[in-house]
């Protein structure tokens, strides 16, 4: 991608163009915000990294700015003096993310990886429509999977879309969720409307109240303006509500009206305001447990539940490992071809993935950086270290009884004790806690000579 790195410490600057420039990004440095500004009035760039205090002009300005030359242009503020609040404004003003100082360059290269990999799925999602052309067989937009279990999911995505049902997708974190809702709305005849996504687990309950219904003019302290909240601004589109099962219950009354009516009330305000959404929840709990221990409002549930899609986790997907790791390998790769070996990918299929297709696409990452000039990844940077996590993930080629394996186990501990004590035998029933007839015998049984 070609970046603009507005940064006036010379520090963080010129490491963190270094580390971009290293895996591939073409990088433009200004050290103040006049010359930023000067620059986005003469080149594009796909992504541009500000901070926010700068000389000759903010990192606001350079914000607006950038997104007045290119909207599509994602921006990253940085800033040091971050707080949920700061970083909300600068979300509320176009920013498309923000980095709190000190920061790890390799979380800002993490962040455009994730911006390469959205560009590379809205294309995939372009590719993919004009390909099914309204066909009701195959995959779907940016979810990749051939198992049988994926095969159902995406029926009932294909068979769902078409309407404006609510739909309730439960799985485990990882799985993907965002990608089936993001799949439903493309495939939808809402996919020209807005896709407004928000987890309700990452915003505490007073900040999720404004950033779903919005709030007027002096509703509260530093409510400086009036300002939509994510329902309004989904209006004609899709509104993905992620991790459903965090909303406090003072929220849930809240959405529960909107499901009903179809309208939204500004916090400090007093006229409803009507919309025209679908609304996709996903959880990674089953509501119904949380309904029956209160919660979780019973009528909000059956209001969000119409369709529910339960998506499986990585280890139920037989033969989608393969594939999923061969799609990361190609778009992680940046054009580089990799090769992973037979005996690994099936080693990796036999894990069970707690973390589901984000564990598996973060280890991919992390064998291509650490592949240098190899083009074989590694399976040490393929499966996981903690040999604990990877239970019956290389099962022995033969299975024994229980006696054949104790038989194996005394033995070599005995042959062991003898090494090490040179051969002595009244030693080594000594150290072993038998009798020197009780050896004997054993040496017999076990067929182990003098």
């Amino acid at each position: 991608m070609k970046i603009l790195l507005v940064e006036d410490e010379k520090t963080i600057a010129v490491t963190l163009a270094d580390d971009l420039e290293q895996v591939g990004h073409e990088v433009k440095v200004c050290d103040n915000g006049k010359d930023a500004l000067s620059t986005l009035k003469n080149e594009t760039f796909d992504c541009v990294i500000t901070d926010v205090r700068l000389p000759g002009a903010d990192g606001l300005e350079v914000l607006k700015a950038a997104k007045a030359a290119r909207p599509e242009t994602e921006v990253f503020v940085i800033t040091a003096f971050a707080t949920i609040e700061h970083a909300v404004e600068a979300m509320r003003r176009g920013a498309d993310d923000y980095i709190q100082k000190p920061f790890l360059n390799d979380t800002v290269l993490e962040r455009l990886r994730r911006v390469e990999e959205y560009r590379l799925l809205l294309d995939e999602n372009k590719r993919l429509r004009e390909q099914l052309g309204g066909s009701k067989t195959g995959g779907l937009p940016g979810v990749i999977g051939r198992s049988r279990a994926m095969q159902d999911v995406f029926k009932i995505v294909r068979t769902v879309s078409g309407n404006d049902a609510s739909i309730l997708i439960q799985g485990e974190s990882g799985t993907g969720k965002e990608r089936i809702s993001r799949a439903v709305h493309t495939l939808s005849a809402r996919a020209e409307g807005p896709f407004v996504a928000l987890s309700c687990g990452a915003l505490p309950e007073t900040l999720l109240e404004t950033e779903l219904f919005g709030h007027e003019r002096g509703a509260f302290t530093d409510a400086g303006k009036m300002r939509k909240g994510r329902f309004e601004l989904a209006d004609g589109g899709s509104i993905f509500l992620d991790d459903i099962d965090d909303m406090p219950m003072s929220v849930q009354v809240k959405l529960l009206r909107v499901l009903q009516e179809r309208e939204v009330e500004r916090v400090g305000g007093e006229k409803p305001i009507p919309v025209d959404i679908r609304v996709i929840s996903a959880t990674k709990v089953p509501l119904v447990d949380l309904v029956k221990t209160g919660g979780f409002r019973e009528d909000l549930y059956y209001r969000l539940n119409v369709v529910p899609i339960n998506l499986p986790p990585l280890r139920d997907r037989e033969g989608d490992v393969p594939v999923l790791v061969e799609h990361f390998v190609r778009q992680i790769g940046n054009g580089r071809q990799f090769t992973v070996k037979t005996d690994v990918l099936e080693a990796m299929s036999k894990y069970t993935w707690p973390g589901n297709v984000r564990e598996l696409e973060n280890h991919v990452a992390q064998a291509i950086a650490m592949a240098g000039g190899a083009t074989v990844l590694k399976k040490e940077h393929l499966l996981p270290v903690d040999k604990t996590r990877r239970a019956a993930l290389e099962p022995p080629t033969e299975l024994q009884t229980l006696k054949d394996v104790v038989f194996d186990a005394e033995r070599e501990h005995i042959v062991r004790v003898l090494n090490a004590l040179g051969g002595h035998k009244t030693k080594a029933a000594t150290v072993l806690g038998i009798s020197r007839k009780v050896l004997w015998e054993k040496l017999k049984d076990y067929g182990i000579e003098s």
